[in-house]
């Protein structure tokens, strides 16, 4: 088998997708606080410097308070690499977010998060010149 493989985490099937304008992985299954903080080490390594992230949990069913954590380590292992991200949360994620009081940078498709993203490198590509020139 080649390529990027699923990663079975004790009920949570876990895959990575390097694409141009952003580092999409994806999670289903259930997150607790039995795997989520093996699930969170994995995810952790797809992090790149100066490229955006998207954690897809669109096809999660199950996620319990304790998974929480591992949007917290996310968010701590992008701001250290200084780069942005985005979520895609399911109704189950959405749910336990809203339950606990906690937001998060989130999408409504992974296609949205990405063009987001694309927007967000033209406005920088636009500003490049401006910021170059000299008097």
């Amino acid at each position: 088998m080649y390529g990027n493989p699923t990663f079975h985490c004790d009920g949570a099937d876990i895959r990575a997708h390097c694409r141009q304008l952003a580092t999409v992985v994806t999670i289903s299954g259930h997150l607790d606080d039995v795997n989520v903080e093996t699930a969170s080490h994995y995810v952790d390594r797809f992090i790149l410097t100066e490229k955006p992230f998207v954690l897809d949990l669109s096809g999660v069913d199950s996620f319990t308070r304790e998974a929480i954590s591992l949007l917290f380590a996310i968010d701590d292992v992008c701001a250290s690499a200084g780069v942005d991200w985005s979520m895609i949360a399911s109704r189950a994620v959405e749910q336990t977010l809203r339950d606990a009081g906690i937001e998060f940078p989130a999408a409504g498709s992974v296609p949205e998060a990405l063009n987001h993203f694309a927007d967000a490198m033209v406005t920088r590509r636009q500003l490049l010149p401006l910021l170059t020139k000299t008097a």
